[in-house]
C-alpha cells in the first residue's frame, strides 16, 4: 500500500529532492501563454454562465436530473479537493491506502482547479508563508488601507493565479513527483477537465434521449457548477484571511467563515486548520459542520484510510486563545 508523506506542521513535505524532472508534470515553474489563455477560458466561460443561470432558470426553469448532476458533480470534486488535494496530499492528515489516493487525485482533478502536483505545490507555500511576503494568494499583499485590502482581495481570489511567477514544484512537492502514478494524472489533468465537463451532457442525453437535455445538463452540471466550486474555494483564500472569527492562535488572518462551511465541505473553519494544519477535522468547535471530516471518518470504519490525525480535547485548548482575547 501507498501512504502520503510524513509532512512537517507548516504542511511543507519531509521528503528529499526528488528524481523525476519538473517537466514530468503538467505545467513546470513558469506559466505559458496558452495556460494563461487556457485558465482564462475557465474561467470566464463557467462564470459566464453562472451569471447567466439566475434569468435562465427563470425562463424555463431547472429539472430534477439537472439540479442532481449539478449538486452531485459540485461534491464530488468538492470532496476531492478538500479531502484529496488539501487535507491528503497537502498535509498528510491521514493515511490512505493505494486505490483511495488514485481516486482522490482523480476526483480532485474534476474539480477543474489545476493539476493536483501544482495545486499542492502552491498550497504547502502558501502556508509556509500565510499572510507574509512569500504567500503566493495573500489578501494582504499591498498593505492593510481599504483600497489596499480590495485590491488584495481581488489578487487573493483570481488574480495571483495569472502570476508567471509558479510554486517550484520539485522543492515544494517532491513527495507527489516520485510517485508515478500522481505523477501521471497531474499531467493528464486536461483529460480529467473534459472528463469532468463531459459526464452532465452525456447523463442528460442519455436519460431525456434528446440533445436539449445534454444542453441543459451541461449548462448547469457542468458549466455553473465549476464557476460555483471555483468561487467558493477562492473564497478560502480572500474572505476567510480577510474576515471571520478567530478563537485559535495561529500566525496569519485566517478566519472561520460559517456560511460557506456547507459549500466548501468544512473548508471555511480555516482559523483552526492554521493553527493546526496536519488536523483532519476543521470544524471542531460545537455545530461546526464538517462534511470532509465525515468522510474521511467513513474511510477510516472502512480500512481504506488510517492514522488519522483526529483532534482531541487537549489539543485543541493548547491552540484556544487565551480567556478574554478577541476571538475576532
Amino acid at each position: 500500500m501507498t501512504t502520503s508523506p510524513d509532512v512537517l506542521d507548516d504542511g511543507m513535505p519531509s521528503a528529499g529532492p526528488a528524481s523525476a524532472p519538473p517537466s514530468a508534470t503538467l505545467g513546470g515553474d513558469n506559466k505559458r501563454s496558452i495556460e494563461q489563455i487556457a485558465l482564462l477560458l475557465f474561467i470566464v466561460v463557467p462564470f459566464a454562465a453562472l451569471v447567466a443561470a439566475v434569468p435562465l432558470a427563470w425562463g424555463w426553469g431547472i429539472s430534477w436530473l439537472d439540479l442532481s448532476l449539478m449538486v452531485v458533480m459540485y461534491y464530488i470534486g468538492c470532496h476531492g479537493v478538500t479531502i484529496g488535494f488539501h487535507r491528503y496530499f497537502t498535509h498528510g492528515s491521514f493515511k490512505a491506502n493505494r486505490p483511495l489516493r488514485i481516486a482522490l487525485a482523480v476526483a480532485g482533478s474534476m474539480a477543474v482547479e489545476g493539476p493536483v502536483v501544482r495545486w499542492v505545490a502552491d498550497h504547502r507555500k502558501h502556508h509556509r508563508f500565510s499572510d507574509a511576503e512569500g504567500d503566493p494568494h495573500s489578501p494582504w499583499r499591498f498593505g492593510e488601507s481599504l483600497p489596499a485590502l480590495l485590491k488584495g482581495m481581488w489578487w487573493a481570489h483570481i488574480g495571483w493565479m495569472f502570476n508567471e511567477e509558479q510554486t517550484p514544484q520539485q522543492k515544494y512537492a517532491p513527495d507527489l513527483i516520485k510517485d508515478p502514478a500522481i505523477r501521471g494524472i497531474s499531467r493528464h489533468f486536461v483529460s480529467f477537465t473534459i472528463l469532468s465537463l463531459g459526464i452532465p451532457p452525456l447523463v442528460g442525453g442519455l436519460v431525456t434521449m434528446s440533445w436539449w437535455g445534454a444542453f441543459t445538463a451541461f449548462f448547469w452540471g457542468s458549466l455553473v457548477r465549476v464557476a460555483l466550486l471555483h468561487h467558493v474555494t477562492w473564497s478560502i483564500n480572500s474572505i476567510c484571511h480577510a474576515v471571520g472569527k478567530r478563537p485559535f492562535k495561529s500566525r496569519d488572518r485566517s478566519g472561520n467563515v460559517w456560511w460557506l462551511a456547507v459549500l466548501s465541505c468544512g473548508e471555511s473553519w480555516h482559523n483552526l486548520h492554521h493553527a493546526d494544519p496536519t488536523c483532519a477535522r476543521h470544524g471542531v468547535l460545537r455545530g461546526q459542520i464538517d462534511s470532509s471530516a465525515r468522510l474521511i471518518r467513513w474511510f477510516e470504519q472502512l480500512g481504506w484510510a488510517r492514522d488519522v490525525r483526529w483532534p482531541d480535547a487537549s489539543r485543541i485548548a493548547s491552540r484556544r486563545k487565551p480567556a478574554g482575547a478577541d476571538p475576532a
